[in-house]
């Protein structure tokens, strides 16, 4: 095997599913509604797409959007009580299809009867898909994984995807260096926020 050719095409496949991502009115509706969500962002995911949640959440955490993530098993146990009326959630879930993330957000709406959902998905026949009042769509992606399972490829478009949404928000909502240090006053990045570097 040619390692550093295989690297090089596990990369390349990894940058076309983010490439590949169809940036259409659904992502400008997805900012409208974080942006004017009376109530908290929540952010789910099972698995890996959990973790990307979980970074999602702190990102716009330190970038002047309070979120927090919400684990969907935990939710059946109780976790369920974070959500209130109002709240903007958003779901993560390549298949759509995944049972606990599905489940947290039919019984979310139980308790958020005006928030609103958004789903970031890829499957066409997404369950998720119907459960969302927006649709982050992904695409079709092949993952570059030798069984065609592991979900790198995908995993890349979804982190891109709330990276995306952060730097927007962000934008769209104006803050300020000063404002981001008050945040994220620890370490290079918090000695960078309060130093005027320019």
């Amino acid at each position: 095997m040619d390692i550093a050719a295989r690297i090089r095409s596990i990369l390349d496949a990894e940058a076309q599913a983010i490439s590949a991502i169809q940036v259409d009115d659904s992502f400008a509706e997805a900012i409208d509604l974080m942006f004017t969500a009376p109530g908290k962002v929540i952010i789910t995911g099972m698995g890996k797409a959990g973790y990307v949640g979980r970074r999602f959440a702190a990102t716009l955490a330190s970038t002047a959007t309070p979120a927090f993530f919400v684990h969907p098993s935990e939710a059946a146990h109780g976790d369920l009580g974070h959500v209130e009326d109002g709240d903007c959630m958003i779901a993560f879930s390549t298949s759509g299809k995944t049972v606990e993330v599905v489940e947290f957000i039919k019984l979310a709406r139980h308790i958020n009867g005006t928030g609103k959902v958004i789903a970031v998905t890829s499957h066409p026949d997404s369950g998720l898909r119907d459960l969302a009042d927006v649709v982050l769509n992904m695409g079709a992606i092949e993952e570059p994984c030798p069984l065609r399972l592991t979900p790198s490829a995908s995993i890349a478009a979804m982190s891109a995807i709330s990276d995306a949404l952060t730097l927007v928000l962000m934008e769209k909502k104006g803050v300020t260096r000063d404002e981001y240090g008050l945040r994220h006053h620890g370490g290079y990045l918090g000695r960078k926020a309060r130093l005027d570097n320019l």
